[in-house]
């Protein structure tokens, strides 16, 4: 039979335990962030696709938030396509799923938008920190607007992003 000590030991064990797992399956960490309340890159973190400061190209910036409320920042929307199609190549240890929230920067507002709602823009006079870039626009109208105005080729969705198109780009070729 266990002693009284035992027993309580045994107790706080579970205790916290369950407590720990109350806290994990109810932090907010996991539940996407209001767009306005994203943490921003300080000035020394860089891209773990091309290791560039970020927060020196505050007009490009990408944000992926994992669930466990860590964030990685991109210096445009190409690298994080990078990084989506391959996490543990540039982050060991990290996955998809790992992932929360994936967020891009609007070419004319400059605000926070959702990366797999945004439009993007490809083949445009506009270059990005490292060279063509994803163009991330909140909405059709704004994607089209853009296209005509700097002689984009292709407006394309999340979805439509394919694993060697972020290579491409860095050729010019698409």
């Amino acid at each position: 039979m266990p002693s009284r000590r035992q027993f309580l030991l045994s107790a706080c064990a579970c205790g916290w335990a369950a407590l720990a797992a109350a806290q994990t399956a109810h932090s907010p960490a996991q539940a996407p962030l209001p767009l306005d309340r994203l943490p921003k890159p300080g000035p020394k973190d860089t891209c773990p696709v091309c290791g560039m400061l970020v927060s020196k190209y505050p007009h490009w910036v990408a944000t992926i938030v994992y669930k466990d409320g860590h964030t990685h920042f991109f210096d445009g929307a190409k690298d994080m396509f990078k990084f989506w199609f391959d996490p543990p190549k540039y982050a060991p240890n990290h996955s998809r799923a790992m992932i929360a929230q994936m967020v891009v920067t609007d070419y004319y507002n400059l605000q926070s938008i959702d990366a797999q709602k945004a439009f993007y823009v490809i083949g445009s006079d506009v270059l990005g920190p490292m060279g063509h870039e994803f163009v991330p626009l909140a909405s059709q109208a704004d994607a089209e607007e853009f296209l005509k105005e700097h002689k984009g080729k292709r407006i394309l969705r999340f979805d439509q992003i394919t694993q060697d198109m972020p290579f491409k780009l860095d050729e010019g070729k698409l």
